[in-house]
């Protein structure tokens, strides 16, 4: 066992020390004298949170899958940590090596939510990194970013080498063996960069020149030879080939989501129009039954872990579901182990399936309804129907669940008073349910609990909702108050519980989300202010965020409730995700007029996304 980084007089200090020790089941340590590349992965924000990350543990079983490369991990080091790392000069460390981060080839990061970004310049600073790419040396490690929120870079562009737009199993190989001729011609970073630009998929922002109309919007983008930008991301076309960890992590400590991870498709076929993640990952992908069994029987010898849970957007869509479901009940049931199936559509929902998973364990019954009324969910695409809700809810009463989660969004476009006091109208109605499906006798685990969860709206880019103004935070609050006051004027409330998400963090969200290169800027004072933790209500400091916008001249009402015209050019129309501007922009005109589009399974809708690189649409 390799020594910490740390002292146990330091690690006796701070809460979990396990966060940062390393050692951990199925961690990768290599000789680093037999390796090319050192590559530290990092998720900006706490071990829990990160650990529990699927990305993460793919592309670092595929990275240490080479003989060449050496992966380890790093993350945001806790508030205690943080400050005695400071007060101590102790640089922020990788956890397999225990080594300085500033010593390795790569630092890449993975971002997944916008309010994590000044934890990524807290990682960068910790480790002795200069913040922004311009003032980085040739010894410095290259900075790059992946992820989601890689399509709209720009807020982060000036901290970042390059971002990978895509999946991350295609393309990195490419990228390595780059940069191994690299250093081997002794060339320069900026030739590194250049060669890397010209692959598919990667953005240097060092390269590319953004130019801004009198009104504050977008007027082009042009690369170092004055040509117009265009950049199409990496895909993975087979999935039943692409690479996956038999052998992930398992964290000392419990984690967010600590049970062996399935995934069994990519891509969405319903078209909400608020998802962003149904665009991004277009088109649907499906793994074989026979691959998937196989990878579950891997994952558990190679875990112990006693939950599995299949990763999807729509695991109801999955055309093996219930063959899968069916193998792994007999396969769990045989090692007393959990199965979480998340992402079940209400209207797919199989009885059959749903008793058989009971029998191992029960829990709450997780839907998402989206919206209170038809109307909204028509305008919103939810595909769903207020029958389809109430025939799924009784069904699940009727084979012995009791509690019910419903998850709704406020601020949608053209939501009405009406649309919000649905909400609690269906609460209602889904309780009724369960007093007319369970007799008396028959309740032996109680009366139906119902928790009504809202989030506020924020519009993502490439959504047909890229286009829609956004709530201010007193509008937020103004309907979660609407929504409190339906629910307790309803037969059952004693039933219903009711939780909000914070106003002013989804504000926020929503400037960053569609944000532009001037909030490069913004972070960075944030960050230096000692914003940090911005996910965490108890370190959120919305007064510090509006103050330093004021300061800086940023108007907010540019990022969230301006109108914004069909034809106007967006920070990210740069990139190319699979799905045109012009579908979406029919999205959004169909939304506006309350018009279905039918999922893609019932017909194509032209997306753009089937003929991304070749590839056709299995639906």
């Amino acid at each position: 066992m390799q020594k910490t980084a740390l002292s146990d007089k330091i690690l006796l200090k701070v809460e979990k020390p396990a966060r940062y020790i390393g050692n951990e089941i199925n961690a990768v340590v290599k000789n680093k004298n037999e390796i090319d590349i050192r590559f530290a992965l990092c998720f900006p924000d706490v071990y829990e949170i990160g650990m529990s990350h699927l990305g993460i543990q793919i592309l670092y079983s595929l990275f240490n899958s080479y003989e060449d490369v050496w992966a380890e991990r790093v993350y945001s080091p806790w508030v205690d940590l943080d400050k005695i790392m400071r007060d101590d000069n102790i640089p922020l460390f990788a956890l397999e090596s225990q080594e300085p981060v500033k010593n390795f080839d790569f630092l890449g990061f993975t971002l997944q939510y916008e309010m994590c970004y000044t934890n990524i310049l807290q990682v960068l600073d910790l480790a002795g990194i200069p913040i922004r790419a311009s003032d980085r040396s040739e010894d410095d490690p290259i900075v790059v970013g992946g992820g989601p929120c890689t399509y709209n870079p720009e807020p982060i562009c000036e901290f970042f080498d390059f971002f990978y737009i895509g999946e991350g199993e295609t393309g990195y190989r490419e990228i390595f063996d780059l940069y191994k001729e690299h250093k081997a011609k002794k060339t320069t970073r900026k030739e590194f960069l250049k060669r890397i630009s010209q692959i598919e998929g990667m953005y240097v922002p060092s390269l590319v020149e953004v130019t801004y109309n009198d009104d504050g919007t977008v007027k082009g983008f042009t690369d170092d030879e004055g040509k117009p930008v265009h950049i199409k991301k990496q895909v993975v076309r087979e999935m039943d080939k692409a690479h996956y960890p038999e052998k992930p992590v398992v964290p000392f400590i419990k984690v967010t989501q600590d049970r062996v991870v399935l995934e069994i498709q990519r891509g969405c076929v319903r078209g909400c129009r608020f998802c962003q993640a149904g665009q991004l990952y277009r088109p649907v992908r499906e793994r074989s039954v026979e691959h998937l069994e196989e990878m579950a029987i891997k994952l558990l010898n190679n875990t112990g872990h006693e939950e599995i849970s299949l990763s999807s957007l729509s695991s109801s869509d999955f055309s093996g579901i219930e063959e899968l479901v069916n193998f792994l009940i007999e396969e769990c049931d045989k090692r007393h182990i959990n199965i979480s199936l998340p992402s079940l559509r209400i209207d797919n929902f199989s009885v059959d399936v749903m008793s058989k998973v009971q029998d191992i364990k029960k829990s709450s019954l997780t839907f998402a309804p989206e919206a209170g009324s038809q109307r909204m969910r028509n305008i919103i695409n939810k595909g769903l129907t207020e029958e389809d809700i109430l025939k799924g809810a009784r069904l699940a009463f009727e084979n012995g669940w009791t509690r019910v989660k419903l998850y709704f969004m406020l601020g949608l476009p053209g939501e009405t008073v009406e649309d919000i006091e649905g909400i609690a109208d269906i609460a209602d109605k889904i309780a009724r349910e369960f007093f007319d499906a369970v007799p008396k006798e028959e309740r032996k685990n109680g009366p139906v609990q119902i928790v009504v969860s809202t989030s506020f709206f924020i519009p993502k880019p490439f959504t047909a909702f890229q286009w829609a103004p956004m709530n201010e935070a007193k509008d937020f609050l103004d309907k979660a108050y609407i929504t409190r006051k339906a629910i307790t004027s309803m037969l059952n409330q004693k039933r219903i519980k009711y939780n909000w998400h914070e106003a002013d963090v989804s504000v926020i969200e929503g400037i960053l989300a569609r944000g532009d290169r001037k909030l490069n800027d913004l972070i960075e004072t944030l960050y230096k202010k000692g914003c940090i933790y911005d996910a965490w209500g108890e370190y959120f400091d919305m007064d510090k965020w509006m103050s330093t916008m004021a300061e800086l001249g940023i108007d907010p009402a540019f990022y969230t409730t301006r109108k914004r015209d069909l034809d106007e050019i967006f920070p990210w129309d740069f990139l190319d995700c699979g799905v045109s501007k012009d579908f979406l922009k029919r999205e959004w005109e169909r939304s506006l007029k309350g018009e279905v589009t039918p999922n893609c399974m019932l017909r194509c809708n032209g997306c753009g996304a089937v003929n991304m690189n070749g590839m056709y649409c299995p639906m």
